[in-house]
């Protein structure tokens, strides 16, 4: 029920939330100058004069393929997405600056042909998420600044896959049976933020989200051959489930001690254990039972970040960066709707500011390392290992991501 494309992160997190910090490889908890650091650290906006709006978008365009064990080799449907953000920040004095952001922080799907070999697992997975984050960020001493924010999140998500109904007595078409669950929900949670200037030219920046739980109502649906004598097993039905979006922390260190050189070092922390199970309680029985129960046993997962910016001149900055982000799926529940693996991100980007306007670009690479099902998941139609529709073999992916955006600002000051 929470499949995703793995975009630029673990899991099915979202971190393309503005084209100034992919171009640095999200690393730039301790030195974002953008109101976009309302998602990576929000005591950074206390580093920006007056009113600032940001607005952007990030071109996502994944490539997945599986070399199956039976000798057949897949590939998903192109889907390409356009996750957006919207930053606005205001400095209302010396220590007190506030801003709210919307964005979209999990979320992305994936797509497999209907007749493919693993179409009892997965056909067609989609979550979508908006957070409402209002932020305040207080200067407690010159070098010291924190901030505290506010989440409202909205989840929709759907999740299809087909039937396998071949082994009982029906003409050859009623082999195959569609299910799709979708549903949607909300749920509220929290951020936090730091920054302490050690000195002039060395920043610490930390920042916590918390977990959010959401509360999910939906509708199971069955479409079903004519003729399959056990259709009455499978009424079309509401559903409730709930889901717990993980908690993440930031963590860097930029230093600023070479002219027009700022680097920064960093890692992310991201609390997947709290995914440990799918589990679906349904008002009338399916198959015999009102509730769907699925093991994720997902773990919690480590990346490491490192990036930078040059300032070539008063109009125009170069941006480059790196990740290297783990995986939360294990081996024994590793399958096609979320195919994760270890990652590696390259990423270049460029700032471009004239007087009150500023543009950002970015391009992002993301490889996700060559991975192996070779696992029981199967049809369900037994506990034994069905081999011809497991899915199990090679899986690979590749993401390309190209994010813009434009910010403007009341104030005229130096890039």
């Amino acid at each position: 029920f929470c499949p995703a494309q793995d975009v630029h992160s673990s899991g099915f997190a979202i971190y393309t939330q503005g084209a100034d910090s992919l171009g640095q490889g999200n690393s730039v908890t301790a030195h974002l100058k953008s109101p976009s650091a309302i998602f990576i650290n929000p005591a950074l906006i206390n580093q920006l004069d007056g009113t600032q709006l940001e607005l952007g978008t990030t071109f996502i365009s994944p490539s997945r393929e599986i070399q199956s064990d039976t000798g057949a080799s897949f590939k998903a449907e192109n889907l390409n997405f356009f996750p957006s953000t919207f930053f606005a920040t205001r400095k209302l004095n010396d220590k007190l600056s506030y801003g709210l952001g919307v964005f979209s922080q999990f979320g992305l799907g994936s797509e497999w042909n209907p007749t493919w070999e693993g179409r009892y697992i997965a056909t067609k997975s989609e979550l979508t998420t908006i957070n409402i984050n209002p932020v305040v960020s207080f200067k407690v001493f010159p070098n010291l600044a924190i901030a505290a924010g506010f989440d409202y999140v909205f989840l929709n998500a759907s999740l299809e896959n087909k039937m396998n109904f071949s082994a009982y007595s029906c003409p050859a078409s009623c082999a195959d049976g569609n299910k799709k669950f979708e549903g949607d929900g909300s749920g509220y949670g929290y951020n936090l933020g730091l920054l302490y200037n050690v000195t002039y030219d060395i920043a610490i920046g930390a920042s916590y989200r918390s977990s959010v739980d959401i509360d999910v109502d939906g509708t199971a649906s069955f479409d079903l051959p004519a003729g399959l004598i056990i259709a009455p097993l499978f009424p079309d039905t509401n559903g409730a489930t709930t889901i717990t979006l993980p908690q993440q922390v930031h963590a860097g260190v930029a230093f600023k001690g070479i002219d027009k050189l700022t680097l920064e070092g960093g890692i992310r922390w991201e609390g997947w254990s709290s995914y440990d199970q799918l589990k679906i309680d349904l008002e009338q029985a399916v198959a015999g039972s009102k509730v769907s129960v699925v093991p994720k046993n997902w773990g919690d997962t480590i990346s490491v970040l490192f990036g930078g910016e040059y300032q070539l001149n008063e109009m125009f900055a170069l941006r480059a960066g790196y990740l290297k982000a783990g995986n939360p799926v294990p081996d024994e529940t590793f399958e096609p709707s979320i195919p994760d693996a270890d990652t590696d991100i390259y990423t270049l980007g460029t700032g471009i500011k004239r007087n009150n306007l500023k543009v950002d670009l970015a391009y992002g690479f993301q490889k996700v390392h060559e991975r192996k099902k070779s696992n029981n998941i199967d049809d369900d139609t037994s506990t034994a290992l069905n081999s011809a529709l497991s899915a199990n073999g090679k899986y690979r992916t590749a993401i390309h991501m190209l994010g813009a955006n434009v910010e403007i600002s009341s104030e005229t000051t130096a890039a």
